[in-house]
């Protein structure tokens, strides 16, 4: 299903990233007007779009598009976005704004670790966001749709341009990647887990745990992930994500593991953690699809432990 209609006027659209149920984004509609959180990819631009034009939703009607950092199955869509809907502004961290008029760097790196042929089938087209057209947020700063306040939080931890969106009407943040990830599969009767994401190259731990710190102080009920869908917050997700991060720094901590070993540890940690979910899981199966997690996860602290080496 490519449309998941929430509460408070809030659209949850499949990303066509990858698999079905692996990245998300988000449209939000009051009074009249209209932001998109996330933008997905150029693959994704055309979903949304399909959606306005079916619910009668001008172009010019569209506000703001919101990435919360640069990554591009975050960020990859907006130029494709902003050229398609002429009177939205793009909020982004001040660190990621560059990026956003001028993608190449981005472009680039992930071509490094993707190599061309699958950067393409997973991004498409990156297109550059006029600079005139781009808003940095500075930490704590608002916007209003229609007069529904939306408060931007800088949260470092998991990259250094990542911001939150706190909406107030829904009590939910549009986290990112800061609360993890929770795929349709780490949903049980039992409850929901969430894994860190520590990818590369800005990992920080301790900024990562004073991020969720700032999360749990507002009066959050939701959170709505990137990867994927809505969650429902409770504090005992935020504490298990907070022992995830500090259980991986250990297991990072012991420097004879290669990113290979390291991330085959991961994988057993997380799968002793699934287990107490549902003990009968089919093993494999889990190990399948916690791969490119475990992967990502184990660069990014590899290159934790480099730097933290040549601190």
């Amino acid at each position: 299903m490519e449309y998941t209609e929430l509460d408070v006027g809030i659209t949850c659209i499949d990303a066509a990233y990858g698999s079905h149920g692996m990245a998300c984004f988000y449209l939000m509609e009051e009074n009249g007007e209209c932001a998109v959180l996330e933008t997905g990819t150029s693959h994704s631009a055309p979903r949304l779009l399909q959606l306005l034009h079916h619910r009668g939703i001008a172009a010019e009607q569209v506000r703001y598009i919101i990435p919360t950092h640069v990554h591009l199955d975050h960020a990859g869509g907006a130029g494709t976005l902003m050229a398609a809907l002429p009177a939205a502004q793009l909020l982004v961290h001040p660190r990621g704004a560059r990026h956003m008029a001028d993608p190449n760097r981005l472009v680039a790196a992930a071509k490094e670790v993707y190599g061309e042929d699958l950067f393409h089938t997973l991004y498409g087209e990156v297109v550059p966001v006029d600079a005139a057209r781009i808003r940095p947020m500075d930490d704590g700063e608002r916007v209003s749709l229609a007069g529904r306040p939306l408060e931007f939080r800088h949260t470092r931890g998991h990259a250094e341009h990542h911001f939150c969106v706190w909406d107030a009407a829904s009590r939910g943040w549009f986290s990112g990647d800061m609360f993890g990830v929770s795929y349709p599969w780490c949903r049980f009767p039992e409850g929901d887990f969430v894994l860190p994401s520590t990818t590369p190259s800005q990992f920080d731990p301790e900024a990562y745990l004073a991020s969720l710190a700032l999360l749990a102080s507002y009066p959050v009920q939701r959170v709505y992930l990137t990867h994927h869908g809505e969650l429902p917050y409770s504090a005992e997700k935020s504490q298990s994500l907070a022992r995830q991060v500090e259980a991986y720094c250990e297991i990072a901590s012991d420097d004879s593991l290669d990113v290979a070993a390291l991330q085959q540890r991961l994988t057993d940690y997380s799968l002793e953690l699934l287990s107490r979910f549902d003990s009968s899981a089919d093993e494999a199966l889990l190990r399948n699809r916690l791969a490119v997690d475990m992967q990502l996860n184990a660069q990014g602290l590899q290159v934790w432990r480099q730097r933290r080496a040549n601190a």
